[in-house]
């Protein structure tokens, strides 16, 4: 082979094996940057439409709910507030919401008006919801686990007819093995697929578990993410994004192996005004995003 078309050859072969490579990259590329609300649980209740406003003024695009109840949330009701946030140039991607379990008394969870909480999700435009944590006394055995899983199948059947998709979102127990065994991996096999994956990747990673590995395992699930960041000396603080120790321009590389549609930046310790921490953050995602 002349040394020309060798040089040729392997240029192209260089840029074939990089191609996959680029389309992971690409899959996060340009989407917008969303908030879980939960952030500003310390200030959202004093001026509802001054702090989301606020949000939409630094840069935010979607949003992610929590607390809904009754027909409401943040006291205002549901389709009032998604009137007000669509005003702003806000979109509400997800919202979370309890199974009812421990709280039966809590109007929208799993066990008292799953149907209105679906429905009212259904016309804001709203794409997903997520059950966000399960209490203590759901989560003592496998079989516990077992039973959260069956009911969210069942919850599941209500949202797809609605056209809204469930999801479940993790904490740190959930990687913690009970008899020899991960309740993680036992609710991705007893879910339905149906319901896909919201990783907190703070959590995950708080329980030591690799991000992109996980990923790979439950391929296409991971529709969306909490992106927090871990304190570079106190792992069990969080940081600003992107000024703690979590690799996110790795993981966001691999956006494409999870199936990731949606990322929410959420922050629950602040050592500075909760506006200023969220917009440093921000500011870092778009950096790469």
């Amino acid at each position: 082979m002349k040394r020309r078309t060798f040089i040729q050859s392997s240029a192209l072969l260089a840029g074939a094996l990089a191609i996959p490579s680029m389309l992971r990259a690409s899959a996060a590329a340009g989407r917008p940057v969303g908030i879980q609300l939960y952030t500003l649980k310390d200030i959202i209740m004093k001026d509802v439409r001054g702090t989301v406003q606020k949000l939409a003024d630094i840069g935010f695009k979607e949003l992610e709910l929590y607390g809904y109840n009754d027909g409401k949330v943040f006291n205002m009701p549901y389709q009032e507030f998604a009137s007000m946030t669509k005003n702003m140039g806000l979109s509400i991607v997800s919202g979370h919401y309890g199974t009812g379990n421990a709280m039966p008394a809590m109007k929208g969870s799993l066990v008292n008006e799953w149907d209105r909480a679906v429905e009212d999700a259904a016309k804001a435009g709203q794409k997903y919801m997520c059950i966000a944590w399960l209490h203590p006394n759901e989560r003592k055995t496998m079989d516990d686990y077992k039973r959260v899983c069956a009911q969210i199948n069942k919850a599941s059947e209500t949202c797809r007819k609605a056209g809204v998709i469930l999801g479940y979102h993790n904490h740190d127990f959930e990687f913690v093995p009970i008899d020899g065994q991960v309740p993680y991996d036992l609710m991705c096999k007893e879910l339905d697929a149906s319901v896909i994956l919201e990783l907190d990747i703070y959590w995950s990673t708080f329980a030591n578990i690799d991000a992109v590995e996980l990923f790979k395992k439950n391929a296409g699930r991971i529709h969306l993410w909490h992106v927090k960041d871990m304190n570079k000396e106190k792992r069990q603080q969080q940081t600003d994004v992107g000024a703690g120790s979590i690799d996110y321009k790795t993981i966001f590389a691999a956006a494409g192996t999870s199936g990731m549609q949606h990322f929410f930046l959420e922050q629950e310790f602040f050592e500075r005004p909760q506006m200023e921490a969220v917009t440093n953050g921000l500011n870092y995602l778009k950096s790469f995003v």
